[in-house]
């Protein structure tokens, strides 16, 4: 099990006049977009434990998830113990960010691991239970902890470029949409600007360093932010001339409700399962 002999002892009065918790010896989280190992339940949290996260799809109409299990303190989930694995299969199909897949982590007193999915729109739910033969010795655990004590800086480094890379592809996919959804609303002059930078990103994300990466991202923000203003002012403009309107009135301070910024998703994902 997962690091529940005192528990166990506990529970079983073995071990008297003395108020011993078990904990959990490493960290156990689930692998996202580009290998990224996010934790759910951190190292040394008291059992019995439950947590729940909330994840996304990272493609269009993406049809299934993995859910890869890890055990260990590396950034990168290939660095961890993989404990197990499993498909949720059936999602409908769906743009990317628009699925909510609830992932819940759930160990019991006698340290055995329950994970479970659920497609929230569907109702489709898959699970697995990690029992005793998942289990590491002290030894494998110490090392384990050393290990991602020497390589944190590595580590940290590839961590932030994968970070990158994802922030990129997910600015670049709202960017597109954007333009699409408002083809022919704005002009050409600022629409080919944009796209400009939308290209500066996707090369500097193909072949560039983490710093040329956030530039980029930072100049495509810069862009759409100016064609945001620009659609805002010709919004503005557009409601004015509406026939009865009236041009000294001031501008309306009432928000508009249930408004979902675009390309907004959720920044954990879930790669297609090839």
């Amino acid at each position: 099990a997962i690091g529940a002999a005192i528990q166990g002892g506990v529970l079983g009065g073995d071990v008297k006049d003395i108020l011993l918790l078990d904990v959990t010896p490493l960290t156990l989280g689930v692998e996202t977009l580009g290998g990224v190992a996010t934790p759910l339940i951190n190292r040394n949290t008291t059992i019995p434990a439950k947590r729940r996260e909330t994840f996304t799809t990272a493609a269009d109409n993406q049809p299934e998830v993995e859910i890869v299990i890890f055990q260990g303190e590396r950034p990168m989930a290939r660095d961890n113990k993989v404990l197990g694995t499993f498909k949720l299969s059936g999602l409908p199909p769906a743009s990317r960010g628009v699925p909510q897949i609830e992932v819940s982590f759930d160990i019991d007193a006698n340290g055995i691991l329950n994970v479970h999915a659920k497609d929230t729109a569907t109702g489709k739910e898959q699970s697995i239970t990690i029992t005793a033969s998942s289990g590491l010795t002290t030894d494998e655990v110490d090392k384990m902890v050393r290990d991602a004590e020497a390589h944190k800086q590595d580590d940290a480094k590839r961590k932030d470029e994968v970070e990158a890379k994802n922030q990129a592809d997910q600015l670049i996919y709202g960017t597109e949409k954007l333009l699409q959804d408002n083809a022919g609303k704005v002009s050409e002059e600022d629409a080919q600007k944009v796209r400009g930078a939308v290209e500066d990103l996707k090369r500097a994300k193909e072949t560039g360093t983490t710093e040329a990466i956030r530039k980029a991202i930072d100049e495509l923000n810069q862009a759409t932010h100016k064609l945001a203003e620009a659609m805002y002012a010709q919004a503005r403009t557009a409601e004015g001339q509406q026939p009865g309107s009236d041009p000294q009135a001031p501008p309306s301070e009432e928000p508009q409700a249930g408004k979902k910024k675009e390309g907004e998703v959720i920044d954990a994902e879930f790669e297609d399962v090839k």
